[in-house]
């Protein structure tokens, strides 16, 4: 069970939140926006969508509320390259290496492929706005996880040893950080609902880190009763539940609250992740066409997509009913669908009047 003697408002998370250093970064609060038609073809609760997709630095996402704190933390440290990493189309490392054109760093990607290079890699999508924003890009044939971890770390060192102040990727830095500016995203969804005239029944995210760590963490801290279900876009090499709380817990810490989670507080499913991390399911598939013809509204392949084919079946298995409000954080992610162009041209039926 959650820990906590003390049960926190709204101001008060704010008040120990603005004690860290931050730059600012996003368009907030973003959006919260019920998807009318969406509901009533599922036939199912009334959804709401919070518009992470919309933060504002290039194409947005739900690492621009990461990189404020992160940012913020680099300046800080009087930091002069960032060096970072993740996959070849990482939403992460686009969003973090146009943060650092906007403060002024310089920025290093370590990303990698997960496969060894069958002819040059495409420039397109997440990896195409990473040149543009200007970094310096270094692609590995490894995955995503510790082995990518490990190259981060030695480019680090390289440029460490030139002479440069290196902010870089570090768990135990960088994840509790990140944390923090979701517990905002969750203040925002609690007042936004309140003024919309509804409390949330449940809020959906994709999520196996930070984003949805710092969820859980305002969520228990301010004493809310609904349900926070993380659907995971990845299978860890580590258990991702206890991860989760793990970072919560950290973040807490760092704000000086007394709020700690255990495991068991972290609803976690890998259920929807597929074959592998990046691959879009018939579900996602699926997700994604139908919130794009009844709203217009984009979802990504890799994350966003996933996370709502799992809400789409928990609608249809009827765990919630018409009279009941589902908040949905859209985590952004759009620019990756360019990357996957003719895997989606194949499987979306086109519509032909």
């Amino acid at each position: 069970m959650t820990n906590s003697a003390t049960t926190y408002s709204i101001p008060a998370l704010h008040e120990s939140i603005d004690q860290l250093p931050r730059f600012q970064l996003a368009h907030l609060p973003t959006p919260l926006e019920h998807a009318s038609r969406f509901s009533q073809a599922l036939h199912g609760p009334r959804i709401w969508i919070k518009r992470d997709d919309c933060t504002g630095l290039a194409f947005g996402g739900n690492k621009t509320r990461h990189n404020e704190f992160l940012i913020g933390d680099a300046l800080d440290k009087h930091a002069d390259i960032v060096v970072w990493g993740a996959g070849l189309q990482s939403n992460n490392c686009r969003q973090t290496a146009a943060a650092c054109a906007k403060a002024g760093l310089d920025c290093h990607l370590v990303l990698g492929r997960g496969k060894p290079a069958d002819g040059p890699d495409p420039i397109q999508g997440n990896l195409l706005l990473d040149h543009l924003v200007g970094a310096s890009i270094e692609i590995v044939d490894d995955e995503v996880g510790p082995a990518v971890d490990a190259k981060i770390a030695n480019a680090a060192a390289r440029f460490a040893k030139q002479g440069r102040t290196v902010f870089e990727w570090n768990r135990k830095t960088v994840k509790p950080l990140a944390a923090v500016s979701y517990m905002l995203c969750m203040t925002e969804i609690i007042e936004q609902a309140a003024a919309a005239g509804f409390v949330p029944d449940a809020v959906y995210v994709c999520s196996a880190g930070s984003t949805g760590a710092g969820l859980a963490l305002a969520h228990a801290a301010l004493a809310q009763t609904f349900p926070v279900r993380h659907i995971t876009p990845i299978v860890w090499p580590w258990d991702t539940q206890a991860d989760m709380a793990r970072i919560a817990n950290d973040a807490a810490e760092l704000l000086g609250i007394e709020t700690r989670l255990e495991t068991a507080d972290i609803d976690v499913t890998e259920e929807y992740v597929g074959p592998s991390y990046g691959v879009p399911t018939p579900g996602c598939l699926e997700a994604l066409t139908l919130l794009a013809r009844t709203e217009g509204i984009l979802l990504d392949p890799s994350y966003s997509g996933k996370a709502m084919a799992g809400l789409i079946d928990h609608v249809r298995k009827a765990q919630f009913d018409q009279r009941q409000n589902i908040v949905f954080v859209h985590t952004g992610g759009t620019p990756a669908l360019f990357a996957h162009a003719d895997e989606l041209a194949a499987a979306i039926a086109p519509r032909v009047l």
